[in-house]
C-alpha cells in the first residue's frame, strides 16, 4: 500500500558530501518515515538517523557533527545530508516507515573511496 524510494547515492571521494533522498508514496495517511538505516557487506543493518517518538532526532555515534536528517513534509520526503564522507560510511543505505507495518525501500549505495 505504501512505496519508499531512496535516491541520491553514488560514488563520492573522502570529504565529500551527497544528500539521499526518501520518497513515501501511496496510501500514506498516518504514514511514518522513522528515519534511514545502512548496510555494508556482510554487516547487520544500522541504524543511522531517524525520528523519535519526542519528535526529536537520533544519530549513530560514528555520524553524529557529519549526518543530518531533515523532512519535507509537503512533499513526503525524508533527507539525509551526508557531510565529510568517510571511507567507513560506504554502504547501502536505506529509508525505514511505519504503518501497521515495517517499510523499506530498495536501497541506494553509497561508496566512499579514494
Amino acid at each position: 500500500q505504501v512505496q519508499l524510494v531512496e535516491s541520491g547515492g553514488g560514488l563520492v571521494q573522502p570529504g565529500g558530501s551527497l544528500r539521499l533522498s526518501c520518497v513515501a508514496s501511496g496510501n500514506i495517511f498516518s504514514f511514518n518515515i522513522r528515519g534511514w538505516f545502512r548496510q555494508a557487506p556482510g554487516k547487520g543493518r544500522e541504524l543511522v538517523a531517524g525520528f523519535t517518538s519526542g519528535g526529536t532526532t537520533y544519530y549513530a555515534d560514528s555520524v553524529k557533527g557529519r549526518f543530518t536528517i531533515s523532512r519535507d513534509n509537503a512533499k513526503n520526503t525524508v533527507y539525509l545530508q551526508m557531510n565529510s564522507l568517510k571511507p567507513e560510511d560506504t554502504a547501502v543505505y536505506y529509508c525505514n516507515a511505519f504503518k501497521t507495518q515495517n517499510y523499506w525501500g530498495q536501497g541506494t549505495q553509497v561508496t566512499v573511496s579514494a
